[in-house]
C-alpha cells in the first residue's frame, strides 16, 4: 500500500488518544512511515513548523482547539501535505469543512493504518460524500451517549440528566454492546 520511496516519509500523528496513538504510530512505521506524534492541536502546530510533515492524519476533536485549526495550519505551511481527518463524530458539514480547510479526505473511526493509508491516495472535493459507512441512527445515539457520559466524567446521573433520559434506560443503553458500524 505504501508507495515506493528510497526514504522515508515524514507523517504528523495528532490525536487525545495516547493508546491509539501509539498502535497507530508503530503501524505507520512498519509501513516505511517516520511518525511524529502529538496529542493536540497547540502541540502539533510548533512540530509542523520546524519539519512540515508530507502527510498528516489529524483527529477532529480533541482537547484544546478543534483538529480544523491544524488543517488549516498544516495546508497554509505545506499545500501538498496530505491530511486525513478522523472523527468518531462524522457530519457532512465537518467533512465539507475540514476538505475546504485543506484535508485529502475524512474518515469516521475507527480507521486502521491501512483505511489512512488508501485515505491519502484518495482526493476530495468539497462535494464528496462521507465514506459510505455513514453511520446508522442507532450508532449515532451510542456514540453521542459516549460523548456525553465522557463530558460528565462518567457520572451515569448527570449524563442521564444531560440526555433527559431515565438513569436506568441510561444504564440498560450502556450495557449493551456498541451498535456496529454499517
Amino acid at each position: 500500500m505504501t508507495p515506493f520511496r528510497n526514504e522515508q516519509a515524514s507523517l504528523l500523528l495528532t490525536d487525545d488518544d495516547e493508546i491509539f496513538c501509539q498502535v497507530l504510530s508503530r503501524a505507520l512505521e512498519k509501513r516505511g512511515y517516520t511518525v511524529t506524534v502529538a496529542h493536540n492541536v497547540e502541540q502539533a502546530i510548533p512540530l509542523a513548523q520546524t519539519n512540515p510533515p508530507e502527510y498528516a492524519v489529524v483527529d477532529l476533536k480533541m482537547n484544546g482547539a478543534s483538529g480544523l485549526t491544524l488543517v488549516k495550519t498544516l495546508h497554509e505551511l505545506d499545500p501538498a501535505t496530505r491530511i486525513v481527518v478522523l472523527t468518531g463524530y462524522a457530519s457532512i458539514a465537518t467533512a465539507v469543512e475540514a476538505i475546504k480547510l485543506g484535508a485529502t479526505q475524512y474518515l469516521a473511526k475507527p480507521a486502521n493504518a491501512d483505511e489512512i493509508l488508501a485515505a491519502f491516495g484518495h482526493s476530495a472535493s468539497a462535494d464528496t460524500e462521507l465514506r459510505s459507512q455513514t453511520a446508522s441512527v442507532e450508532r449515532l445515539e451510542w456514540e453521542h451517549i459516549q460523548r456525553v457520559l465522557h463530558e460528565h466524567q462518567g457520572n451515569i446521573s448527570a449524563t442521564a440528566r444531560a440526555l433527559n433520559m431515565h438513569r436506568r434506560t441510561l444504564q440498560r443503553k450502556l450495557a449493551k454492546r456498541p451498535v456496529a458500524e454499517s
